[in-house]
Formats: C-alpha cells, sequence, structure tokens
C-alpha cells in the first residue's frame, strides 16, 4: 500500500489525512507553520476521542489512525511517498512553486494531485517537467463525512494516473466522478445558480433572506438554505469561487457575481465564523421568521431550480461529464435532494423549457438563455435519462 502525503494541515489537508490514514496508508503532513501543524494534530485527536465516544470506532483503531499519521516539517521527508495531495491556499502561482519543489522530492512514479475547487488543474501541472502524473482531486468539507471527490485529469495527465487515482478513492470509502478541467469542474459549475439565483431574487426584493432559504429548505427539499449555507461556507470562500468562475469563464455573465455578496466581504462579515453574514450568529441573536406562503415559496424554488437544471444540461452538453456523474456528484457533493437532470426529467423538459424562456423574456440577460440541449429534448419529446 503506498504512502501518502499531504500539503497544507487546514481543515481540508488534515480531514483528507484522517481519510487516508483511516483507509491503512502510512500519512505524511507538511506544513510551512509548525503551529498549524500541531493545531492539526490536536484536532484530529478530539476527533478520533469523539468517535470513540459514540462507539464509531474503537480505542484501538483510533490509536492506529493516529498511529499512521506522521506530522513533519520539511517537503524532503516526502521522498518515498507514492501519492502528494496539496491542500493549500487557492492562489496559482503558489501551487504551481510548490508542484516545481516536489517534483524535485518525489520519486519519479509518485502521483502529484491538487485539491483545487476553482483552479485550472492544466496550468497547475505545466509548472512540472512530467505533467503527466498531476490531476485533480477535489475533497468536499469535511472530507471524512463528504463522501464525493471530483477526479480531475488535466490535459496533460496520463489515462492511467486518472484510472488508478479513481479506483483508490474507492477503497478510502469514497464516491469518485470524472470530471473535465474546466472553470468549477462539476459542484462549483452547476452549484452557482444556488447562490446567485438566489441572491438575485433577494436583490430584486421579491422575497427577504429567510423566506428564500425556508423556500429552498421546506418547499423544496434541500438540506440548507442558500443564505445559510453561504454564511456556513464564509462569504471569503464562497465568493472568491464565484469571482474565479466568472473570470474562467471569460466574464459570462451566468456566473456574475452579486455585490450584495461582495459588501459582506468587504465588511468583514464572513457568516458563522466571524459571527455575522447575511444573519447574526452573535450570543441573543435570533433568526428572522420567513413569510410561509405556499405559492411565493413554490415561484421562487421554481426559478432557483431550472437554473439550476439549465446549468446542469450545459456541462452534460459540454461533455463536463456524464450524466450520472454530473447527478451523483450533486446529490454527494452537496447534498441536494435529486440528481437536477432526473428532477428535470419529473418536471418534465418542456416545463424546463418554458420557464427558461420566460425567465429570459422577462429580463433580455444572456444568463437566463437556455441549454441547447434541453431545447433539444423538449423539440424531440426525450428525457434525460433515455439518452
Amino acid at each position: 500500500m503506498i504512502s501518502v502525503g499531504i500539503v497544507g494541515s487546514g481543515a481540508m489537508g488534515s480531514g483528507i489525512a484522517q481519510v487516508a490514514a483511516t483507509a491503512g496508508h502510512q500519512v505524511l503532513i507538511y506544513d510551512n507553520n509548525p503551529d498549524a501543524l500541531k493545531r492539526s494534530s490536536n484536532k484530529l485527536a478530539k476527533i478520533m476521542d469523539r468517535l470513540v465516544g459514540k462507539e464509531k470506532i474503537s480505542q484501538a483503531e483510533s490509536e492506529a489512525i493516529q498511529g499512521r499519521i506522521q506530522y513533519v516539517d520539511s517537503l524532503f521527508k516526502m521522498a518515498d511517498v507514492g501519492l502528494v495531495i496539496e491542500a493549500i491556499v487557492e492562489r496559482l502561482e503558489v501551487k504551481k512553486a510548490l508542484f516545481e519543489q516536489l517534483e524535485d522530492v518525489l520519486s519519479e512514479g509518485a502521483v502529484l494531485a491538487t485539491n483545487t475547487s476553482s483552479l485550472a488543474v492544466t496550468a497547475i501541472a505545466a509548472a512540472c517537467r512530467k505533467p503527466g502524473r498531476v490531476l485533480g482531486l477535489h475533497f468536499f468539507n469535511p472530507a471524512p463525512l463528504m463522501a464525493l471527490v471530483e477526479v480531475v485529469p488535466a490535459v496533460q495527465t496520463e489515462a492511467n494516473v486518472a484510472e488508478e487515482c479513481y479506483e483508490l478513492m474507492k477503497t478510502w470509502g469514497k464516491v469518485p466522478v470524472m470530471a473535465k478541467d474546466t472553470p468549477g469542474f462539476i459542484v462549483n459549475r452547476v452549484a452557482r445558480p444556488f447562490y446567485s439565483e438566489a441572491l438575485r431574487i433577494y436583490e430584486e426584493g421579491i422575497a427577504d433572506l429567510a423566506t428564500i432559504d425556508w423556500a429552498m429548505t421546506e418547499v423544496g427539499g434541500f438540506r440548507m438554505g442558500p443564505f445559510a449555507l453561504m454564511d456556513y461556507i464564509g462569504h471569503d470562500v464562497n465568493y472568491k469561487v464565484t469571482e474565479t468562475v466568472f473570470a474562467a469563464f471569460y466574464f459570462d455573465p451566468r456566473y456574475k457575481p452579486s455585490f450584495t455578496q461582495q459588501r459582506l466581504v468587504d465588511a468583514g462579515y464572513l457568516g458563522r465564523k466571524s459571527g455575522r453574514g447575511f444573519y447574526h450568529y452573535e450570543e441573543g441573536s435570533e433568526l428572522p421568521l420567513p413569510d410561509k406562503d405556499l405559492s411565493k415559496g413554490k415561484a421562487i424554488l421554481q426559478r432557483v431550480l431550472v437554473m439550476l437544471i439549465n446549468e446542469a444540461a450545459d456541462a452534460l452538453y459540454l461533455n463536463v461529464a456524464s450524466r450520472d456523474a454530473i447527478d451523483l456528484a450533486m446529490t454527494k457533493g452537496v447534498n441536494y435532494p435529486k440528481g437536477l437532470l432526473a428532477w428535470a426529467d419529473e418536471l418534465t423538459i418542456p416545463y424546463v423549457v418554458e420557464k427558461l424562456d420566460a425567465l429570459y423574456h422577462e429580463y433580455h440577460e444572456d444568463r437566463y438563455r437556455c441549454s441547447p440541449l434541453l431545447r433539444r429534448l423538449a423539440r424531440d419529446g426525450r428525457t434525460f435519462y433515455e439518452i
């Protein structure tokens, strides 16, 4: 069994290390901040104690998992690992510099993976002399709990490297999906309207925050509403992904960021972690009550849902991923109640096209353009699950 190196001991790096160690791998975690390594070790010990307390694992298993993880202060100590997963800051130049360093340390056969959520894997791979061994392995936070891993081959990635990592993720108890190296991959591309259309509805004054969140959860069955979820993720993180995807798509208006969210970032109102975001989380704060008008709730859900379906359809149309991978990614990666393409079939494709066209005729904005694939299916009387 190969040993695994993790670069970056923050929440993602530590979580991936826990997953790999639980699967039986020897794991080395490196961070250029010794205090961060110490925090990672202490946090893992608390997590293991909690799992033992809940009888999820035994004390012996807890000790074995922790015993397989080594915290190292030098990249050179990773010379013999077979797979390195990078989980550092989302800045292309920093990641490229790291991958250049890693090539000088690792053996010829080692695989280099990036956990980037929004940067081009191909651009990161280009920093390497042997880019064929580089790919994306995008885990979701928290890595030990979220099943999905997007396996993202770069243009340069050798086919066997992607296939081997895909199979490896299965042995880690994960649900891997193969995705093309396009902005946002599957989840962060397809999910954008969940946030952006909810923000647009709010900015237009159609409904308040609590009502939109209520519509998506109580009427739509989503686990969290868009505003509560953005507060949970953190606006610095969520807004940055939106901004990155928008720029990467050459400023396609479909992915346009919101001034409302940008102002929260400007103010330092980052969500739960700062005590305030769209909602207040300070001690004694109470969440506002929604307007539980069912007809309004259904209209809000319909508008956000057809935009999500449109994005999923376009991802399939442009061969970002397969139909099954797209629906699996959205149910396993962000816990949507149904796969969006299956949901489209349930609503009927002509209905989805009609609602998208109504939005386009109302606003005459390119963000509401209907995917050619949806239009073709409606014209031919076909469904996604007949393709």
